[in-house]
């Protein structure tokens, strides 16, 4: 952000440029409260109640919740220690590895994903607004949406003031409800190991895995505007630790309250938590719940900004001003919420495909990614060549391109969702391994496949990472 606008409620200058050095500021230890506030809510919940939904006795769950969460948080650390190193969004940075034009794939996909959030969160808000008020949950989805919509018109600078209001008073709230659960007279009864059904837990650990996976797309938004020599160690572990602790904290949550109360997420998980606290807090209650929405629907929304905004302008070159910023916001806004209103009344089956649909796509573009920034170019990228078709990493790249639909199709036969299964999931006792397969064969084939221009790499990019300046210069 400019000089100019410092302040949390100036609208941000910058989009999917890279920020200049002299603009840099913050600290990594600030990583933590966006990630431990954008998961401290209400979608993590409902993400840990599925594992009982699924029929995994408590101690499982939480295994398998633990194991998901702490593996998939390893991809999505890692992409926020790029933010600091390139200075622009994470997924234009993906133009030097699909190319300029070939990155349009990814980034369709990702905004779908953005929309998908969006709306499941926003339904969650809407419940939680409508609970103690006498709105209806359709208007109360709306009513969150604008909200969110104008927190990220200001951007980057209220968005982190947002995450670090939010993640102090959702743990309250959180803090008071787990305190509750724990206390429940009913905790001794589900609190069994019960038998070992190994497709089920490779399911839930899928489940979580993606639910970290998928931050990967937008995590570096959040980093790119700290200092160029910012540690990747120190980045990689703060973001680390705030996704983790959160999303740990609240599917185990999640997972208790619907073991304690079956009928509770069919039935209206929201309400069923904001009917556990006295009626003197449920107000507060609801609001810490709304909050913490908006907190990771701010992300939402910023995220399909960037990526919008770099597909457009691949596809047709133009400023993006600040009215084109406030234009695709509400488009985004708009559709989100349509969305969440439309599939109100189907959500958990609906939401247990999503993040399952997710997988089979997000999983070999972010082992692509990795591959290329941590092995095969290590961290020294042309900027300028980014933001150009003729440029060093060309228009079309099929040597990630093909890798990436290589992974996709590796998965079908191992999927497993309510619309499809693969043949291959019934001789696996119902496991879903697809996306361990798209994560190993999409790396290694972009690892081969690069392996012959490594060289030339090494030798073009030699000295450190390759920037330019406001001039357009490198550096």
């Amino acid at each position: 952000m400019a000089r100019a606008g410092t302040g949390a409620l100036r609208v941000e200058t910058h989009s999917i440029d890279r920020i200049p050095d002299e603009e840099r500021h913050g600290s990594p230890r600030g990583l933590f409260a966006v990630w431990f506030g954008a998961n401290l809510q209400l979608t993590t919940v409902v993400t840990g109640a599925l594992a009982p939904s699924l029929g995994l006795s408590i101690p499982w769950a939480l295994l398998a919740i633990i194991l998901g969460n702490l593996f998939g948080a390893v991809f999505m650390a890692l992409h926020s220690a790029q933010g600091p190193r390139l200075g622009i969004p994470q997924m234009i940075q993906s133009r030097a590895q699909f190319g300029f034009y070939g990155a349009i794939l990814p980034l369709l996909l990702v905004i779908l994903m953005y929309v998908g959030f969006f709306a499941s969160s926003g339904i969650l808000a809407g419940e939680a607004l409508a609970e103690p008020s006498s709105l209806s949950p359709d208007l109360s989805i709306a009513i969150v949406a604008v909200v969110c919509v104008v927190v990220t018109i200001f951007g980057y600078r209220l968005i982190h003031l947002l995450e670090r209001t939010s993640s102090v008073l959702s743990a309250i709230a959180f803090c008071f409800l787990t305190v509750l659960i724990l206390s429940s007279s009913n905790l001794g009864a589900v609190w069994h190991v019960g038998p070992f059904h190994g497709g089920k837990f490779l399911l839930m650990v899928a489940i979580a895995a993606t639910w970290q996976i998928s931050y990967a797309p937008y995590v570096a938004d959040y980093s790119r505007y700290l200092p160029t020599r910012t540690s990747i160690a120190s980045c990689f572990w703060w973001t680390y630790a705030g996704s983790v602790v959160a999303s740990v904290w609240m599917m185990a949550f999640g997972a208790l309250a619907v073991a304690i109360a079956p009928k509770a997420l069919d039935q209206g998980l929201t309400a069923h938590l904001v009917g556990l606290a006295p009626s003197a807090v449920r107000w507060p209650l609801a609001l810490a719940f709304v909050l913490g929405v908006i907190a990771v629907n701010v992300l939402n929304l910023y995220g399909a900004f960037m990526s919008f905004t770099t597909t457009a302008t691949a596809i047709k070159p133009f400023a993006v001003s600040r009215g084109t910023r406030i234009v695709t916001l509400l488009v985004v806004g708009v559709a989100g919420t349509a969305v969440a209103i439309a599939g109100r009344l189907s959500f958990v089956t609906s939401y247990t495909d999503f993040i399952l649909f997710l997988t089979y796509f997000l999983i070999p573009w972010t082992s692509i990614n990795l591959v290329d920034f941590y092995f095969i170019r290590r961290e020294r990228y042309d900027i300028s060549a980014i933001f150009r078709p003729d440029g060093r990493y060309g228009a079309i790249a099929w040597r990630a391109v093909v890798p990436y639909l290589l992974g996709v199709a590796v998965e079908v036969p191992f999927t497993s969702t309510s619309f499809y299964t693969g043949p291959m999931v019934s001789h696996l006792g119902g496991a879903d391994i697809s996306w361990i397969l798209g994560l190993i064969v999409s790396a290694g084939a972009y690892y081969l496949m690069m392996k012959p221009s490594l060289a030339t790499e090494s030798i073009t990019m030699a000295g450190g990472p390759v920037l330019e300046d406001d001039s357009g210069r490198l550096r």
